[in-house]
């Protein structure tokens, strides 16, 4: 129970008059001091009465599956049935793995109509989590007290790998929800029709579009090339670290859950890797949607390991697995010299039967402490180690680029965007 202002008000009363009464020898005011406490107690036990025969009811309105580091709205719904209306104090938190801004908000309930409180969060980690109950607090009918009430909300919140980013981060010719170039070749699917050249074999002609137009139209035939992609994702000791608004590991896979919906959509086999110090889980590559919804189940699954990556491991293991030329994405750290070094003899592994390519994490944070002013000699020691840090990063960019690999690095909001574009490249250009 919390006092409000009438019942502080009363106290004060109950005060004033006891300071009075010491001081006076008349015994009535003496005793005046009683009566602003006994209205403050009889006030009290008759708010806790009333109290009792009013209920409120609770239903919170939770996503049951939510999409990685995407925002959404809480609503608690609040009712009563009394006539009498009541004011109530709610304080709304959202469990420790998700971000959001904990607040106390206040209410009127009346009679049969609905009060919400919203909060809005945003998952940071991958896992099932039950969402906790507010706590609430129920104004007397005399404005003396805040009394505390308890509910209970039965619901669970499971935390997904979102996809949904890939088509909606861009919708340009350079975004992340392009289509992807189509190139002429020898597939079964017309790209388009075109008039027609000295040379084309018959079997190109379209003898119906021909006919309507009343001149030779040929056809040009897309190109399908049927590529397998591995999406090796590093889930070890360092991917806990931050990296935006989540870890890295959820950044990591947020990109691989978009990355393997888009290569299906393009007829791509895409198998999954996840590692630490050895493989933990793998798939096969797979096309269609079967493929992806397993992939799902598998990258809903990843934790944090506390052991240290070895990619080594994961290259050797994706080498027995794909049998033919594939596209290996790793989703892994560049910063580390020694990661750096574990990576070059992966890809050693790996080359030149599949093209290996390395994403990893650019901290913005840390490039911009050389271009800030250093006004104390600690934050020189700081610009220091972020140059150092930057430089270690590019070296090691360089280093997997000179045996024949692709690597990049992009903040966490444009990793997916640089990912796409390259496997877009990598398409056009047949790398693969």
């Amino acid at each position: 129970m919390s006092l409000r202002r009438n019942a502080l008000l009363l106290i004060l009363l109950t005060g004033v008059f006891g300071i009075v009464g010491s001081w006076s020898t008349d015994p009535t005011l003496g005793r005046l001091w009683a009566l602003p406490a006994a209205l403050l107690l009889l006030g009290l036990a008759y708010e806790a009465a009333m109290l009792g025969r009013h209920a409120v009811e609770l239903d919170a309105r939770v996503p049951e599956y939510w999409p990685l580091a995407r925002s959404r709205p809480v609503e608690l719904v609040f009712r009563q049935s009394s006539r009498r209306g009541l004011s109530i104090q709610v304080a709304l938190s959202a469990p420790p793995e998700f971000a959001s801004q904990s607040r106390v908000e206040t209410l009127k309930l009346n009679s049969g109509t609905a009060s919400v409180a919203m909060l809005s969060s945003a998952p940071r980690r991958l896992g099932r989590y039950a969402w906790p109950s507010p706590k609430i607090r129920v104004g007397g009918v005399l404005n003396l007290a805040w009394w505390p009430r308890n509910t209970a909300i039965d619901r669970t919140v499971t935390v997904v790998p979102d996809i949904g980013g890939a088509v909606e981060h861009g919708k340009g010719d350079h975004g992340v929800g392009a289509q992807f170039a189509r190139t002429g070749g020898p597939g079964a699917e017309v790209l388009q029709l075109r008039d027609y050249r000295r040379g084309d074999p018959l079997r190109v002609v379209d003898w119906k579009a021909t006919a309507r137009r009343g001149r030779l139209v040929s056809r040009d035939f897309s190109e399908d090339q049927h590529l397998e992609v591995v999406v090796a994702i590093d889930a070890g000791r360092a991917s806990a670290l931050g990296a935006g608004e989540v870890d890295r590991l959820s950044l990591y896979v947020n990109v691989a859950a978009r990355f393997a919906e888009r290569a299906v959509s393009m007829d791509d086999a895409v198998g999954v890797m996840v590692f630490a110090a050895q493989p933990l889980a793998m798939l096969p590559p797979a096309r269609g949607e079967a493929a992806v919804a397993r992939i799902r189940d598998l990258l809903a699954a990843c934790r944090v390991q506390q052991s240290e990556s070895n990619p080594v491991l994961a290259a050797a293991g994706i080498r027995a697995m794909a049998q033919r030329r594939s596209l290996i994405l790793f989703l892994t750290d560049l910063e580390d010299a020694s990661a750096g070094e574990q990576l070059v003899r992966a890809v050693r592994l790996l080359t030149p039967k599949h093209l290996p390519f390395i994403a990893g994490f650019q901290s913005p944070g840390i490039e911009a402490l050389p271009l800030a002013e250093a006004r104390e000699a600690l934050n020189a020691y700081r610009a220091l180690a972020a140059v150092e840090y930057v430089n270690t990063v590019e070296g090691n960019v360089r280093a997997l680029r000179a045996l024949g690999a692709a690597a990049l690095t992009a903040r966490p909001a444009d990793l997916d965007r640089a990912v796409m574009d390259a496997y877009r490249s990598f398409r056009e250009k047949r790398r693969i």
